[in-house]
């Protein structure tokens, strides 16, 4: 597996502090990008939390996931969140080691006492002695925010003196990236009260034993969910029940409990549980199987195979202006795309990082990763191998069918209503569940290149 190795260097470690008229939570942080371009140690925000105590046990939740290994639990250092400020919002991101679990806390307005926030996209250092003074806070006495180093600390910032090297693997990227996608696909399945959320979440298997790794689906029974050996019409599912762990964190505050996912067709399918807490929401959401991560989906290649979307992207994403809720529509009006080609833009970036999924808002919001999300893009297996075949004369072209030659064997795609379908392994284990084949994305990539040709047109 392709590794990197993600540097984090912060001024000084977080802390909760006492301060006077309650307690400080300093999150320091560590490199970035904002409006300005990149920085050393971004400052996005300094004010109030309305819910201390429910703010404190979101971003632990966070931690916890970006820490946690859910398939063959083995010990491994974690990234630290990674945290963007919206104008409006602050929105912490994390993802788990197995690539299956991603997790997000959104502090509204509410939720930051009415302030606003800066603009930009950074990682914040959340260690050990700052996890344990979180785990103590019991109380809502004031607490005052700080993401970035306050103005003492950027007036002494001579180096770093605390640093962490983390490997970066390339699924990890594209996990982040596929998560996104999947989402986007997902709408509201189901509303539980505060009450009868902790009342489902608590009956969940906690542990990671047979018993919860498989999927287990539930139904909208009441004003409660009814687990389900089977997907009936309008059930979700509930991959790896004991992925949910990390909400058990905050049901002290929570006041609903809300259920995403798409139409249920019989297979497993990735879902998003959303906690609603006072002024902020904590995500979770599942990749279709435990032992499955997002990294594999595929949902992406579809918009990475053309180089018209290539383009589209470079277009949007300098129309992008860390806006909390991106109109597809006006962005293709100041554009002068279609609609649909500004949606396989977004995709795109999602790729490297620039842009998020809000389930709530059923909307894409900017961000930009602090990392080399272009790694993603470059080491996809199937990506890289479509564009091999294509580059090297394997596809044939004849109307709606094609011919591809991988190895020693030549395989049919066929092409209806817009869909690929084809003839290898691949297609007839997952047929089109898990992103096309390499050989339908070659092909994809030879019908673009053969309309340029003979067009001159995109």
């Amino acid at each position: 597996m392709t590794r990197s190795v993600q540097a984090f260097a912060y001024s000084r470690p977080s802390a909760l502090e006492s301060a006077r008229g309650g307690r400080l939570l300093g999150l320091e942080t560590s490199g970035g990008l904002t409006p300005t371009g990149a920085e050393a140690h971004p400052r996005f925000f300094s004010g109030f939390l309305s819910s201390p105590r429910a703010a404190a046990r979101g971003l632990l939740a966070v931690a916890d996931v970006a820490g946690a290994r859910y398939y063959r639990q083995v010990p491994r250092a974690s990234l630290d969140p990674v945290v963007t400020g919206n104008g409006d919002r602050l929105r912490f991101e994390s993802f788990s080691g197995c690539c299956g679990v991603y997790a997000r806390l959104d502090v509204g307005r509410d939720g930051l006492d009415g302030a606003e926030t800066g603009h930009g996209t950074t990682n914040v250092d959340v260690n050990n002695p700052l996890r344990e003074a979180l785990s103590r806070m019991t109380g809502d006495d004031p607490l005052h925010l700080r993401v970035g180093p306050d103005e003492l600390a950027v007036t002494t910032l001579d180096g770093a003196v605390v640093e962490k090297k983390v490997p970066l693997p390339d699924r990890w990227l594209r996990g982040f990236a596929e998560a996104q996608v999947v989402s986007a696909g997902f709408d509201l399945r189901a509303e539980l009260t505060a009450a009868e959320a902790v009342r489902f979440l608590r009956s969940l298997p906690r542990g990671s034993g047979s018993s919860s790794r498989g999927a287990m689906w539930v139904v909208p029974a009441g004003r409660t969910l009814r687990p389900t050996t089977r997907p009936a019409p309008g059930a979700v599912c509930l991959p790896g029940p004991h992925r949910l762990v990390a909400l058990q964190r905050v049901l002290r505050d929570a006041t609903a409990l809300r259920v995403y996912g798409p139409v249920a067709d019989g297979a497993a399918t990735a879902s998003a549980w959303e906690v609603v807490l006072p002024g902020m929401r904590l995500t979770l959401t599942l990749s279709p199987d435990p032992a499955r991560g997002f990294s594999g989906e595929g949902g992406v290649l579809e918009a990475l195979a053309t180089e018209e979307a290539a383009e589209d992207a470079e277009l949007v994403s300098v129309l992008l202006a860390w806006e909390p809720r991106i109109d597809p529509a006006e962005l293709a009006a100041r554009a002068g795309l279609t609609v649909e080609r500004v949606r396989t833009a977004l995709i795109r970036l999602g790729t490297a990082g620039r842009v998020g999924y809000d389930i709530a808002d059923a909307a894409y919001f900017h961000r930009e990763l602090p990392y080399d999300a272009d790694r993603a893009e470059r080491h996809n297996p199937r990506l890289v191998a479509a564009r091999a075949l294509a580059s090297s004369g394997a596809v044939v072209l004849d109307g709606d069918l094609a011919s591809v030659a991988s190895g020693e064997r030549r395989y049919q795609v066929r092409e209806a209503d817009g869909m690929l379908s084809c003839t290898c392994r691949w297609w007839a284990d997952y047929r089109g569940k898990r992103g096309p084949c390499k050989h339908a994305l070659a092909v994809r990539m030879a019908r673009r290149e053969s309309v340029v040709t003979v067009g001159g047109v995109r």
